[in-house]
């Protein structure tokens, strides 16, 4: 599968949860899968239910990451925002979150959510990860909650996110990998989601 092809094939599976949570998707997503991660109930109960039951990432990164007060914070592959919306509550009007996704039906889940609670130190922006439209060391923190095994881009991406992060700036990663090598013969499109 070509960088492209894959490129489109990550986007449309990732919307399609966005469009129809309910449906069956090629990876876990949801209320019941970000509780099975550690999301406490709590926290999911303050964000609206699109963002939530939009969730596909794949650790609670929202409460590893340590994040300073007065930080300007990216959540790098936000999705339906549920990291963003939950480091925009915790920094509250000291610092900023930048939700970055390359799907429009998850961003329409964030920026909704995000409006709906009133936050105004949320934004969110469609752009590629290996182009992130951040001046350089224009950040303090970024999180990045299960992307790098769904783009083949991973040194541009790393590359940028250098780029764009103050010195002694901190980055939160957390992904899925392979224990062993897949076989070729057998891999299908659906194992990058696997």
């Amino acid at each position: 599968m070509s960088p492209t092809n894959l490129r489109e094939s990550v986007r449309a599976a990732y919307s399609a949860v966005a469009e129809r949570p309910d449906a069956r998707h090629p990876f876990p997503a949801g209320r019941a899968f970000a509780e099975s991660l550690g999301y406490p109930s709590d926290w999911l109960d303050r964000i609206p239910a699109a963002s939530v039951e939009a969730f596909t990432g794949v650790t609670n990164l929202a409460a590893a990451a340590e994040i300073p007060p007065c930080a300007r914070v990216l959540d790098l592959g936000c999705g339906a925002g549920l990291d963003a919306l939950l480091l925009a509550q915790r920094l509250k009007s000291s610092g900023m979150v930048l939700g970055l996704d390359f799907s429009s039906p998850m961003l329409a889940h964030a920026r909704r959510s995000a409006a709906e609670m009133g936050l105004g130190n949320l934004d969110f922006c469609q752009a590629d990860a290996e182009r992130l439209p951040l001046a350089a060391a224009s950040l303090d923190a970024a999180i990045v909650n299960g992307i790098f095994n769904l783009n083949p881009a991973r040194q541009a991406i790393f590359r940028e996110l250098a780029r764009a992060m103050r010195p002694g700036g901190r980055l939160y990663s957390s992904e899925l990998i392979l224990r062993e090598p897949h076989p070729a013969a057998e891999s299908q499109p659906s194992d990058w989601f696997a």
